[in-house]
Formats: structure tokens, C-alpha cells, sequence
């Protein structure tokens, strides 16, 4: 069986989608077709798929072959890949993903994605834990380039608080009060990725708390190992609202592969 599909990027954070709307792939190995030897090679797996009362569904596996949470990279790509099958018409779209519904609004040049509301930190000595639609760990440095990431983040995935469900860790160097240089470990991918998107936003939140930004509305730059993001929300006291993942999406090539 031969089946099509589309490879993007956002910022180095790497997929492969596939049209699903007439549901012919119930059964894929992902973890395969995501294999950088033995397949396509990706950090993830999005069925495009239909759904009443939505533009589309977007149905995410990691690398692994496992179901998982919000990706905001792959949301970007996937709205990308929904406007070249004119799923949608204009520039707005409405879609549904693990985490709940989601907006976004595609150009040409990038797109920009509704992220979930945070109303809660959690504190963990000078650390930090949230969830922006994927949980997150957080920790600021003062040199994240010169970093052996993954030994650190080992540390903190597999400890007895998260080795069972895992989480994405996030190391921040903070270079003024609206930029920040971001590396990320991802669970399910369990390596750094060249970027990750719900770990940037929980990053440009977790910077808000850090230095205790007052109320109002914010923009802060991400630069990551794959490109440069940006973020935009609200923030009244604790709650950050009207979030916005913005960056570009970029389809590589197309291909089919048998399965």
C-alpha cells in the first residue's frame, strides 16, 4: 500500500503529514515512517482528518509511535498543509486538536496559532512547570549554548516525579526583557529538537514570572537551534490569555511511501 504525504519544517521541528479525511490510515507504524534510517525521518506524525463542527481535526503522534499532546510547531505546519488542500478558504482558520480548539491565521509568510490559556505556575526551587497544551519544564541559565542538554534533561524526565509520564524540559537564557534563546528536550522524541512550540510559549510565560513582568500585553522573540519565533499574550496578575505562536511553516517535499 502506497500512501501520500507531505514533510514540513517549522524552525527545524520536522513532520510528516498525511491527508486522512477519507480515514484509509487507521493502522501506521509511526515510529517507523518517523525513523531518520529506516524511514521518512521526523519528530512527528499529523493525520489531517475531518471533523463536525471544525475546519479539520489534527490527530499527533511523537516519534515514538504514541499519541501525544499539543504540538505548536506541527499546528502551524498542518494549517500550512490544510490551505494547500484548500481545507480552508481565507485567512482564518478553526481547528481541533488533543488539547481543545484552536485558531489560526495563515499567510504566506508565516502562521500564527491560538495557544491555550495558563493560569498556573508551579514553582519548583528556581525552576518552573507548566502546561501550555504539552507539560514543560523550565530552567534558566546563563549559557545555554555550551550545554550537554540531554544529560540534563535526563535528570529531570526520568527522575521518580516524571520518569512514568514524562515531560518537556526547556532550557532559557534570557538576553533582554522581550528575547530569549530557547533548547528543548522532548519527551517521545527523548533528544533535543531543533525547536519545540509549546516549549517556547511556556518559556516566553515562565520569563513573565522570572522577571516579574507587570500587567499588560507582551511580544517576546525566541531564538531556538532551528529559526526564530515569536509570541505574543496578555498578562493580568497570574492568567496569560490571547496567546499567539507566530513563525513561519515551511513544506519540504512531497513523497509516497509503502507500507
Amino acid at each position: 500500500m502506497k500512501i501520500p504525504f507531505v514533510k514540513y519544517q517549522g524552525t527545524g521541528n520536522d513532520f510528516i503529514l498525511i491527508d486522512n479525511r477519507k480515514l484509509e490510515f487507521s493502522e501506521l507504524n509511526v515510529a517507523q515512517l518517523c525513523h531518520p534510517k529506516f524511514g521518512i525521518g521526523a519528530d512527528g506524525l499529523m493525520l489531517l482528518q475531518n471533523i463536525e463542527g471544525y475546519d479539520f481535526e489534527m490527530v499527533y503522534y511523537n516519534s515514538d509511535g504514541k499519541i501525544s499532546t499539543m504540538c505548536g510547531n506541527g499546528g502551524r505546519c498542518i494549517v500550512d498543509f490544510a490551505k494547500s488542500l484548500n481545507v480552508f478558504n481565507d485567512e482564518n482558520v478553526f481547528f481541533k486538536a488533543i488539547d481543545g480548539p484552536h485558531d489560526a491565521i495563515w499567510s504566506k509568510e508565516q502562521v500564527q496559532l491560538k495557544m491555550q490559556d495558563v493560569s498556573f505556575i508551579k514553582s519548583i526551587e528556581v525552576d518552573y512547570e507548566l502546561n501550555t497544551g504539552s507539560p514543560h519544564y523550565v530552567v534558566f541559565v546563563d549559557n545555554v549554548n555550551n550545554l550537554n542538554i540531554v544529560k540534563l534533561a535526563h535528570q529531570i524526565r526520568y527522575n521518580e516525579t516524571y520518569k512514568t509520564v514524562g515531560i518537556n524540559v526547556n532550557f532559557v537564557e534570557i538576553l533582554d526583557a522581550q528575547t530569549i534563546k530557547v533548547r528543548t528536550y522532548e519527551r517521545g522524541v527523548e533528544n533535543e529538537t531543533l525547536s519545540c512550540g509549546t516549549g517556547v510559549t511556556a518559556c516566553v510565560i515562565t520569563l513573565a514570572e522570572n522577571l516579574n513582568f507587570a500587567n499588560g500585553k507582551y511580544t517576546i522573540a525566541i531564538q531556538t537551534p532551528g529559526g526564530n519565533l515569536n509570541v505574543t499574550y496578555n498578562k493580568s496578575e497570574h492568567n496569560f490569555t490571547n496567546v499567539w505562536l507566530c513563525g513561519a511553516a515551511t513544506e519540504v517535499f512531497k513523497g509516497e511511501v509503502v507500507v
